[in-house]
Formats: structure tokens, sequence, C-alpha cells
């Protein structure tokens, strides 16, 4: 049979049309500065009218470059979801490709398996999502094979490649003293994963915000929920039956919250008249359920664009991280809503 499909078009015809050379076609494509806007503006003009359709592979041999970004992460879930979308926007604005890699931090068989990702593809950096921004394995695979990563809101600061992420302890330490401020003094917390940097950074804001009130932590109210919304429910359970009870819950995160809200309806408490709840990250779930849940809105997809565009701009395989390494903090914003009521009586 006849092929029918129209010969493709090439960097050298859309050179001719824009009387410039293949090589600064490239540069453009590549997104490179050193083009003048009139040449830059001449050349998009005529890859629009020839409908020039770049070869990512052939684009990746010419200049040394792969144009794919790895998104590595634990569980999926809606933090990844947004996180995702964000990437996907400013991958898509530089011609870019973002591939989502899943892996159980838990597994033994985890560093053969990224040996041989990285292996199979050439990836231009590396987005590493918590607890992945600490799993030392992992860490090393991508030092061995020189592939940059960029961190998003690890345990300790890294030393060799950026991080981005909020001041979670500023921000619990507000979401405290908002709870404080109702009248609140018999405060429980639920804690996340163990191996998340935020788990550590949120409890030390809620501590830090009870003890420069002078008002005692109590133990049996401090549970670990894990992020995860049936854990929730069981340190719910432990907190809240018997007659000795906190008046509010701060869930680290909004899954949890969503969860004492569950198991606070069904011990028989109004809320938030008897029970004050609050949550963490403004997930969709915190505007589900009922009362919407005060949380911390965290700017996530502004998070994974700003990620994304250091290892566009900036990747060691280029010209290396700009000096200091970044160390980017986004604005967090507490969001008041009606899970939240000064304590009863």
């Amino acid at each position: 049979m006849k092929d029918t499909r129209p010969p493709s078009v090439t960097i050298q015809e859309v050179a001719d049309l824009a009387q410039v050379s293949s090589k600064t076609v490239s540069r453009v494509l590549n997104h490179e500065p050193a083009v003048r806007d009139d040449t830059r503006n001449r050349i998009l003009k005529a890859i629009e009218e020839l409908d020039y359709r770049p070869n990512l592979n052939a684009r990746g041999l010419a200049g040394d470059r792969s144009f794919l970004i790895g998104l590595f992460c634990d569980k999926p879930g809606d933090y990844l979801s947004e996180f995702q979308a964000g990437a996907v926007q400013r991958c898509r604005e530089s011609d870019f490709h973002l591939m989502v890699e899943p892996w159980d931090s838990g597994s033994p068989e985890v560093g053969r398996q990224v040996n041989t990702l990285l292996r199979q593809m050439r990836l231009e950096g590396v987005i590493l999502l918590p607890p992945l921004s600490d799993h030392p394995i992992i860490l090393n695979k991508l030092q061995e094979a020189a592939i940059p990563s960029v961190r998003i809101a690890p345990k300790r600061e890294p030393t060799d490649s950026p991080s981005v992420g909020i001041d979670d302890r500023t921000a619990a330490r507000r979401m405290t003293a908002h709870l404080l401020d109702l009248g609140h003094r018999a405060l429980g917390f639920v804690l996340g994963r163990p191996e998340h940097g935020a788990t550590e950074q949120r409890y030390l804001g809620f501590t830090d915000e009870m003890r420069a009130r002078g008002i005692s932590v109590k133990p049996q109210w401090v549970q670990t929920g894990n992020f995860v919304f049936e854990d929730g429910l069981a340190c719910a359970e432990r907190m809240l039956r018997g007659p000795n009870r906190p008046t509010a819950v701060f869930a680290s995160n909004d899954d949890m919250a969503a969860a004492v809200i569950s198991a606070a309806r069904q011990h028989g408490l109004e809320l938030p008249r008897q029970l004050s709840v609050v949550g963490f990250d403004d997930a969709p779930i915190a505007s589900m359920v009922w009362p919407q849940l005060t949380t911390i809105r965290q700017p996530v997809r502004e998070m994974a664009r700003v990620a994304t565009e250091l290892i566009i701009r900036h990747s060691p395989r280029r010209r290396g991280w700009p000096q200091p390494i970044p160390r980017q903090r986004l604005a967090f914003e507490l969001i008041l809503r009606n899970s939240t009521a000064p304590p009863p009586g």
C-alpha cells in the first residue's frame, strides 16, 4: 500500500524560510537565550507556517539533552495529582515531557529498579517527592548516574541540590495559635509518616506554640496516623473515647482531619461546638467534608512549577546549579472555614 502521509518538515526547511541557520533554529527550539527577539519571532512564525514538529529523540541527540524529567513519588494521592498538574504545565511550556514513576520506598528491590530505569531512560533531571526526597538509596543511585535532582520538602537541606517547599514549622505554629486564640487548651495532634520531613516540622511548630503559651502537650493525645485516612480513624478513636478528650484536634494533613471528623460523628459529637478539627494542605477533601476544614494551604502547583523550572533552566548538565544552591520557600496561607469554634463551656 502506498504511504499517503505527508513528508515530515525538516529543521533545514524552517531555517530556509526564516533565513537563518539550522543551528539558530535549534537554539530557539531548545529555549536558549542567545537569540535576538526579531530572529526568534521569525523562526516561530516559520515553524507555525510549516507545521514543523520536532522529533524529541533527534532534538535530544542534537543538543545532548533528553527533554525528559522524572517525577519520583512513593504513593499516589491528591498531593501527587496536584503536583503533577503543575509540573506538566511547566514542561509543556518548554516542550519538555514528564515521566511519573512511583516507587515503594520500603522495597528491598528499589535500588535495582531505579538503576534499571536510569540505564533505560536518559533523564534530564528528577524531582523527588517526600519521603523519596530523603531516601538514601535513590539519592545514591541518582548521584552515581550524575542525574540532577530537586528535592521537595526534605528533612534536612541538601548541600548539593536545590529544595522546594514551605515553612511547615511556622505554618503549624500559626494553626496552633489559631486554636489557642479561640480558647482551646486541650489539644490533640495527629502525626504523619515518620520518614516525611513535614511530619517532624509540623509537630515542632505545634509544640513551639504550646510551649510559648505555657501549655503542656499530653502524650496520650499525640497519635501517629501516617497521613492515611484509615490510620487517622484509629488515632481519633483512641483520643475521643472516654470523658477525658481534647476539645480540638490538629491533624497534620487533611485526610487524617477528615478521619477525625468521621470518628467524632460516630461518637455523637457536634462539630465544631463540641470538637474543633483542623488539617493541613488544603486538599480537595478539605472542602468535601462537613464542616469544611480550616487548614493550611500550600501552593502545590506552584512548588511543582518552581522545581521543574530549576531543572529546565539550571540543570548541571547545561551550566550547573546557581550559587548558592536554591532553597525555595513559598508562601502558605491559613484558610479559615467552619470546622473551628471556641471550646464548649
